[in-house]
């Protein structure tokens, strides 16, 4: 989804990174409340800022549309962060692939800084949340948030291309023929976004179920839940 430099027209360019910045800046500000309440989430920032410029720097090139697949990461972080926290983090791993790999642009910085960080991250943050309230589990809780997430970034880049390139073209005609393009790569990878978030989560829930309660992910009750397994098992050993 990393809009290439200079596929956008500069109004366009700088609308994006305005609407960008509020989110970047709100992220700012949860940060900073949050590191007043848990004392490590700088560091668990720093990590999954690593792990969403890793995972978005594995690109397929999408042929057309001056752009590529790739997972997003955000979906995850925004329900481990928060999704504010998310748009900064993104910013800031797009911002280094801009400078040192030439993947995406600077004059695009806030285009896909609202697609992978915003769209990905509130959307897959809602959905994740939504499930919750519906009583699914962590892991099918995760994999719809992953795997919609994911796939919504891409609506999101489609319309912004759609709206920057469709000419005298219909910009719906514009943004099916882009979102078609991206599909046969992309749906596959959100399916496995989908279940890495999922295991992910999971995985956590089993063996660390105390920072998701410190994240705010689960209520302290599956705290006292994992401690009572845990001496039962203690006691039958």
């Amino acid at each position: 989804m990393h809009i290439a430099e200079g596929m956008l027209p500069a109004t366009y360019a700088i609308g994006y990174s305005v609407v960008a910045s509020g989110f970047v800046a709100a992220g700012i500000k949860s940060l900073s409340n949050k590191s007043k309440e848990i004392p490590m989430i700088k560091q668990l920032t720093g990590v999954m800022t690593a792990a969403i410029f890793l995972v978005s720097l594995l690109p397929i090139p999408v042929p057309i549309t001056g752009t590529c697949s790739h997972p997003g990461g955000t979906p995850l972080g925004a329900i481990l962060l928060g999704p504010w926290i998310t748009a900064l983090i993104s910013m800031v791993a797009l911002l280094f692939q801009a400078l040192f790999f030439a993947h995406g642009g600077l004059t695009t910085l806030g285009a896909n800084t609202l697609t992978m960080g915003v769209f990905g991250g509130l959307f897959g943050w809602i959905l994740f949340w939504g499930m919750r309230r519906l009583k699914m589990n962590l892991f099918w809780a995760g994999f719809v948030a992953g795997t919609i997430g994911d796939i919504t970034i891409y609506l999101g880049t489609s319309t912004q291309l759609a709206l920057a390139i469709h000419g005298s073209h219909p910009i719906g005609e514009v943004f099916w023929f882009i979102f078609g393009a991206f599909l046969p790569t992309q749906a596959p990878l959100a399916v496995i976004e989908g279940l890495f978030t999922g295991f992910v989560l999971k995985y956590i829930a089993e063996h660390r179920p105390d920072i998701l309660v410190m994240l705010r992910v689960l209520p302290k009750s599956a705290l006292e839940v994992g401690q009572e397994l845990h001496a039962t098992a203690e006691g039958v050993n």
